[in-house]
């Protein structure tokens, strides 16, 4: 007997809703077993995480400010993943774009006028980070060159440039000695809406229903999926195919420059070493963890920030290490990985024949 995984041809709605939630009750079984091995309390665990991330205002909008640069993040890595196209570059992007719109809030403020710094830095920022993706996506279509190599690289490129300014030309002189930039201008700060939580959430909300439109409202969406699902028969339609991947990722990189751009004139308002702390990487997460789906994006990176926040809840009340709420990422990520599976695929028995003798 064999075990075969055969594609479904029509995905069932009701499959699509009930197994994340089924998943999503596995991941946290899987964590409570974890969490009972050392001797923890999983229920009381849980409370103090969930009230780490949402038991007051103060803490639900700290976990509005982690979750916005996971949103914005995972809504460029989808976009490029709905191509099949695997940008592992989000985290470099975000950098590039802290970079550029630090370059236009300190540089270009003496000959802008001060209403113009901020809209000038978010677009610069946006741009700098669809440059930095259309690296890889131009290697890509002109010398089919692996993305996962250099989007994985460019990463590193990026934060370390990052490093080389708030750690040399760009340091602040009365600093006393700590890395960073001197701060923003005040008019180059990104509004507050709530706490420490910004405009780039407002952002974020509308950006993933503009996204959700063009995906599957639009002829560009239906491009992008044929050329993900089959290259062969997009190629066989006329689609263009490198023509497609440049845009798709051109926006990718804008978003997660985006994202960059938001930190550094919203959160830290300077460029400072705590840039580049993931938020790329995990928008990864976010990005599978919603099926590539724009709305429910937004969601995930919220679950996903509160369990960032509520690991350092977990930290002070338990006694356990803040890492646990990573622990808890890659327990929700495998079984959500896993019933993506499921929900795209069936499984088959198939038992060997046996054969009969002739009399």
């Amino acid at each position: 007997m064999r075990i075969v995984f055969e594609k479904r041809k029509t995905l069932s709605r009701k499959a699509i809703f009930l197994v994340p939630l089924f998943s999503f009750f596995i991941s946290l079984l899987l964590t409570a077993i974890l969490l009972a091995i050392f001797k923890t309390n999983p229920f009381i665990t849980y409370a103090a995480m969930f009230q780490g991330a949402f038991g007051s205002w103060p803490n639900f909008t700290e976990t509005l400010v982690k979750a916005i640069p996971l949103m914005l993040a995972g809504l460029g890595v989808l976009i490029a993943f709905r191509l099949k196209f695997w940008n592992i570059g989000a985290e470099g992007q975000l950098a590039f774009g802290g970079i550029a719109a630090t370059w236009v809030a300190l540089f270009w403020s003496s000959f802008l006028a001060s209403w113009m710094v901020l809209p000038t830095a978010i677009l610069v920022g946006m741009l700098a980070g669809a440059l930095w993706a259309g690296i890889p996506a131009l290697l890509k279509v002109r010398l089919k060159v692996d993305e996962v190599l250099t989007t994985l690289m460019l990463n590193y490129v990026a934060i370390l440039f990052a490093e080389h300014l708030y750690y040399g030309p760009w340091r602040d002189p009365k600093g006393f000695g700590f890395p960073g930039t001197p701060p923003f201008p005040e008019f180059a700060w990104l509004p507050r809406i709530a706490g420490r939580a910004h405009l780039g959430l407002v952002f974020a909300i509308v950006l993933a229903l503009v996204i959700w439109f063009i995906l599957n409202r639009t002829r560009l969406g239906f491009e992008l999926e044929v050329i993900g699902n089959n290259p062969s028969a997009a190629q066989t339609q006329g689609i263009k195919i490198a023509k497609n991947i440049m845009i798709a990722l051109l926006v990718a990189g804008a978003l997660s420059g985006l994202a960059g751009v938001c930190e550094v004139t919203g959160i830290s308002r300077r460029l400072q070493q705590g840039l580049s702390i993931g938020y790329g990487y995990t928008a990864i997460i976010v990005a599978w963890l919603a099926q590539l789906n724009p709305i429910a994006a937004i969601f995930v990176a919220v679950l996903i920030a509160a369990l960032l926040v509520g690991g350092d809840q977990v930290q002070m009340m338990m006694g356990l290490p803040a890492a646990m709420g990573l622990v808890m990422q890659g327990m929700l990520l495998f079984p959500m990985l896993a019933g993506a599976l499921f929900t795209e695929y069936k499984i088959r028995l198939i038992r060997p024949r046996t054969s009969g003798s002739l009399v």
